[in-house]
């Protein structure tokens, strides 16, 4: 399922490009340990609400390998204490922390803050660096 609410909260050059966050779907739209595609400021991010913690992570949906726009269709699990995703293509893991694959650590996809606000899912337009764990 794609997401398509386009409601900004703080539009890209209002303030700091790297605050502005995309107001994309109601926590309950989300099923656990399933992923959605949302069009985040054009750019396409897969969004995944893991169990048990009920945890939020946002990522880009294009998969570096494959270059197709389907990790939010992928295979959402642990390996230890890291949440991934594994394509449905080739399988290739990604930590949805870090974003950095765990077949090859020079690949990574972007992360994106995610945060909730009144029961509502807010995706930042900016990928970040996340510092590893």
């Amino acid at each position: 399922m794609t997401m398509l609410n386009e409601r900004l909260l703080a539009a890209p050059g209002d303030v700091d490009d790297e605050r502005a966050e995309q107001d994309v779907c109601g926590l309950d739209d989300l099923a656990p340990d399933r992923g959605v595609c949302a069009l985040v400021a054009g750019a396409p991010v897969a969004v995944f609400r893991c169990s048990p913690a009920d945890e939020l992570y946002a990522v880009g949906n294009v998969d570096p390998y494959s270059e197709a726009s389907v990790l939010s269709r992928g295979i959402v699990g642990s390996i230890g204490d890291r949440a991934v995703v594994a394509s449905p293509l080739y399988k290739n893991r990604f930590d949805l922390r870090t974003g950095e694959s765990l077949d090859d650590p020079s690949v990574r996809i972007p992360v994106h803050p995610v945060r909730i606000d009144g029961g509502r899912v807010l995706i930042g337009t900016a990928p970040v660096t996340p510092v590893p764990a």
